[in-house]
């Protein structure tokens, strides 16, 4: 797979990896199905650290646009997962702000919870 990434981005390689792997996904130049390399064998190709490889991965998997399947190895998906809307996205970073900003008060993940159901409950927070 012949990829190439920029090691004075600011952005960290890992994303540049998984950017460039997503892209040619949703293009269709990596079909569904198709076997990715391992993570020793990519890492070895572009010469970075193994962990930088298997964190794109992650990345990819979480997105859905892979799949490991143990030993027989990684590959794309059979199918897409739904892009999301532009109105989606607006949600999610509104979502993000407010998960941001309570942990900058000091709440953490449960708290957080609490305060957006009582929020969807109609109920003012105490």
């Amino acid at each position: 797979m012949r990829i190439t990434l920029d090691p004075g981005s600011p952005e960290p390689l890992s994303e540049q990896l998984s950017a460039a792997i997503a892209g040619r996904i949703r293009r269709g130049s990596l079909a569904p199905g198709t076997r990715l390399p391992t993570v020793r064998a990519l890492a070895g190709d572009l010469e970075l650290a193994p962990n930088t490889v298997a964190k794109a991965y992650r990345a990819l998997e979480d997105q859905g646009l892979i799949v490991g399947r143990g030993r027989r190895g990684t590959f794309v998906t059979d199918r897409l997962p739904k892009r999301p809307t532009d109105r989606e996205l607006r949600l999610g970073d509104a979502a993000d702000a407010f998960v941001r900003r309570g942990r900058q008060l000091g709440f953490g993940d449960d708290d957080i919870r609490r305060a957006l159901s009582r929020t969807l409950r109609g109920r003012p927070s105490s």
